[in-house]
């Protein structure tokens, strides 16, 4: 999935706007200004559109986790220069305090129900037997998911 379609998605569905966004990638320790922000928010068609790169994601959803669970102790977390989908997950998991069970519930009401033994494949390591590839299609529905589930949709 399109890093720039994830930090959308993130934004609509938390329902940040442009200052708040800003300072949660300071907490990840990334600074961007609004109008930054703003250019990685525009569609690809636009003159103005920027991609949003693996790190600068990585700094966002750290920066969410503290955000959302506080800083931990120590270092800050280290951004990551390759995100994929299974780590995008993980990071999301982490800063929503969702449990297994809670993702199983979030991809039921979006329609797209799978066993704990699939869920916890994507929470694998890579060079594990059993690890699975996280596709887009069910980020997508995790996605939609906490959309239903977190925002007041009618």
């Amino acid at each position: 999935m399109d890093n720039n379609d994830v930090l959308r998605k993130l934004r609509f569905i938390l329902n940040y706007r442009d200052k708040k966004t800003a300072e949660i990638f300071a907490k990840g320790q990334l600074t961007l200004s609004t109008d930054d922000i703003d250019k990685l928010l525009k569609k690809e068609d636009d003159p103005e559109f920027v991609a949003c790169t693996d790190v600068q994601l990585a700094h966002f959803l750290n920066g969410l986790i503290v955000e959302k669970r506080g800083p931990k102790e120590g270092e800050p977390p280290v951004a990551e220069t390759n995100l994929n989908n299974n780590v995008i997950l993980r990071k999301l998991k982490i800063a929503l305090d969702y449990k297994n069970e809670d993702i199983l519930e979030t991809l039921e009401k979006a329609g797209a129900p799978i066993s704990k033994h699939e869920l916890s494949a994507f929470f694998r390591r890579v060079d594990h037997k059993h690890y699975r590839e996280c596709k887009d299609q069910f980020l997508r529905s995790f996605l939609k998911g906490l959309q239903l589930i977190l925002r007041d949709v009618k």
